[in-house]
């Protein structure tokens, strides 16, 4: 049975632009800890990596790091790694995370 897989888009909406560039980190961390991505942001600031088609995601807990100290290149900035943990219970599901930010602060949430 082919997973649902973790998606990944991400726009600095103070440029408008797509976050090109941007390391992200996707771990397992329950019932073990696991690194099962870690990648930077294409043009379209979206993550190309097997995991957006299920590889490697059972269920359990999972934490996504976004890397925004950086992207911005700062290494006294205010954001430095943004965590996002979540559950899968149901492999069959797509969980597509979209990320907006600033350098002062961001919204992420699991769309569509």
């Amino acid at each position: 049975m082919v997973a649902g897989g973790i998606s990944i888009h991400a726009v600095d909406v103070a440029s408008g632009r797509p976050a090109q560039g941007l390391r992200v980190e996707i771990w397992r961390i329950d019932p073990e800890s696991l690194r099962i991505a870690d990648g930077r942001l294409g043009a379209n600031g979206m993550l190309d990596h097997p995991v957006a088609q299920g590889a490697d995601v059972t269920a359990g807990e999972y934490e996504v790091l976004f890397h925004l100290g950086e992207f911005f290149g700062e290494r006294d900035g205010f954001l430095t790694v943004t965590p996002f943990r979540f559950r899968i219970t149901d492999v069959n599901e797509h969980f597509h995370l979209p990320l907006k930010f600033t350098r002062w602060g961001y919204a992420l949430f699991r769309g569509a």
